[in-house]
């Protein structure tokens, strides 16, 4: 965790309310880090919902695995989270691990080890010392309550200079449910997922394949569209949580994607996992410039995304970005290498609202003046329109500097 703050930091924090039926506490167990907290636990009434999306990564870690092969049952009672040891790359050590994990965290909350989530993040390879989580489960369950979110999110950031929350309300039949989420990452950012984890939980009665079916359908516009440096983490978990509660007041189960009522949780659960999305972008490992990349004219929507990450995630791109230096040539390049349908006289390129190449050259009217202040601001859209079809795609990304190879470079130190 980084003593300076990210200038793209968020200027203020969103008031996140209570949600019935979720409580939580954060201790210090002393897995790397001193003097800090380091774990998480998060308890649900009994019966929630749980549905999960998680890395594709071929190593992925112990947690993961120990998460998909829970999620079927579709129920939680627990999510317990470590940072500083991702418990990845851990062998049997690992599977070990994460079954004492659960099997403590059981233990104090008396339920199925089953239904006891878990997720950890940090460094790669190094076994997970879950004996330490057994001295602080008394302080966690001791001392949860459901308004310290901001607290909850700092006990998972890693590199993170800033702690990531947001929050969202809709209406069913007549009455306000609460969607709120954490989220950790700032490196090892990349779609499939990226290198984050993050918790969304809302009291709204929902079945769980129709929980699945909603947090599925969102993840591609957020934290699949996100990326800082093009690697993709071992460890990378996001988990929804529908605590039920609000059926109390009336509302009753979803229980069918067919619902009219789906359409409106799903914008509002996209709305709070695109805030979050953004914000790991915005505290990318030393990152000074936010960079939203937008291809339209593509011959489909897929084939506009992959040119749009080809783009966000170029390091020439980046790092003409980083210099505040308008070189649409990068552009141009990384449209031409991403592989899709491209027409290099159909092409034309934006710098916010600066058009600085058409039909395959430099725009006549093209200044170098005001592609250059464009470059200067902290938020920049770059914009290509391939002229060629109707698919479109944005994706997010950030600049590339010094800070993010001196980061990296002690990371595990």
């Amino acid at each position: 965790m980084s003593t300076t703050v990210s200038p793209l930091a968020p200027k203020s924090y969103p008031d996140m309310p209570e949600i019935d039926g979720v409580q939580f506490a954060t201790a210090e167990a002393g897995v790397k880090y001193k003097d800090r907290t380091d774990v998480l636990l998060v308890t649900v009434r009994e019966g929630t919902a749980v549905a999960g999306v998680f890395t594709k990564s071929k190593c992925s870690s112990a947690p993961v695995d120990w998460c998909k092969d829970r999620l079927p049952d579709g129920r939680a009672r627990a999510l317990l989270v470590n940072s500083g040891n991702a418990n990845a790359f851990t062998g049997k050590k690992g599977q070990a691990a994460v079954e004492l994990s659960a099997d403590i965290v059981a233990g104090a909350l008396e339920c199925p080890s089953a239904e006891i989530f878990l997720a950890s993040t940090g460094v790669i390879g190094e076994p997970l010392p879950a004996e330490n989580f057994s001295s602080v489960i008394q302080e966690l369950k001791d001392k949860q309550d459901g308004a310290n979110w901001l607290d909850a999110a700092k006990a998972i950031m890693t590199t993170d200079t800033f702690p990531k929350v947001a929050t969202g309300t809709v209406e069913l039949d007549g009455e306000t449910i609460t969607i709120n989420g954490i989220a950790k990452g700032a490196g090892m950012i990349a779609p499939d997922m990226a290198t984050m984890l993050s918790f969304i939980f809302t009291d709204a009665p929902i079945a769980p394949d129709v929980l699945q079916d909603l947090l599925s359908s969102q993840t591609g516009g957020s934290f699949n569209a996100v990326t800082v440096d093009s690697d993709t983490s071992t460890s990378d978990t996001v988990l929804l949580f529908a605590t039920g509660a609000a059926e109390k007041k009336g509302i009753s189960s979803v229980t069918s994607s067919e619902d009219p009522r789906v359409s409106v949780l799903r914008a509002a659960l996209g709305d709070v996992m695109l805030d979050l999305a953004q914000q790991i972008v915005r505290d990318g490992e030393g990152a000074r410039k936010f960079v939203e990349v937008r291809v339209d004219g593509a011959e489909s929507d897929q084939s506009a995304k992959t040119i749009a990450l080809s783009i966000a995630n170029s390091p020439l791109v980046k790092t003409a970005v980083a210099g505040e230096d308008a070189n649409w040539g990068r552009v141009v390049m990384a449209v031409g290498k991403a592989g899709e349908p491209a027409d290099r006289d159909r092409l034309a390129i934006w710098f916010g609202d600066i058009r600085v190449a058409v039909e395959g050259e430099r725009d006549p009217d093209y200044s170098e003046e005001a592609a250059s202040a464009v470059m200067k601001e902290e938020d920049i859209v770059i914009r290509v329109d391939l002229g060629l079809g109707r698919g479109s795609a944005t994706v997010w990304t950030c600049d590339l500097t010094k800070e993010y190879v001196a980061i990296n470079g002690d990371y595990r130190s």
